[in-house]
């Protein structure tokens, strides 16, 4: 049996361990967490403003079809659609190439989402799985079936 003095000992030992004093908190302040988001703000900012961006208008000028289709195609997830702050959408233009068009609603599936920014970011990202390109450069390269395997093995 330890006596209380062992017992205070250890504990104190414990929680003085250079592991314990080398590993701060995990989580993030309320400082840190305030700076990642206004930075995520302007970087999403910025992206909408990017000149690879349509309008619904000028997506469904693009492809022959209404705005009111554009929508459509975003909510079912065959289309990426960038929320804004104001009323609408931004979409990529370059989603609307044909290696690409076909690539976007498998992807959606595949990672389980339809929100456009979770889209983009995963197609933007670069990702070690495919030796360090994104995955729009690798199914431009035609390595589309790697892509959605990685989408769906990585839990996007």
């Amino acid at each position: 049996m330890k006596t209380p003095s062992t017992t205070s000992t250890t504990r104190h030992r414990a929680n003085n361990t250079p592991s314990a004093v080398a590993h701060p908190s995990p989580y993030a302040s309320a400082a840190q967490t305030k700076a990642l988001l206004a930075g995520s703000l302007a970087a999403r900012m910025a992206r909408l403003e990017a000149k690879d961006m349509l309008s619904t208008d000028m997506a469904a000028d693009l492809v022959g079809t209404t705005p009111v289709t554009i929508n459509a195609w975003i909510a079912k997830g065959r289309a990426i659609g960038l929320t804004q702050p104001r009323r609408g959408f931004k979409l990529p233009s370059w989603q609307f190439e044909p290696v690409l068009w076909d690539a976007v609603p498998k992807l959606s599936q595949a990672l389980g989402t339809n929100e456009g920014w979770a889209l983009l970011a995963f197609l933007e990202t670069p990702s070690g799985a495919l030796g360090g390109l994104t995955p729009r450069q690798a199914i431009e390269q035609g390595h589309l079936a790697r892509v959605v395997e990685v989408a769906g093995a990585e839990g996007y």
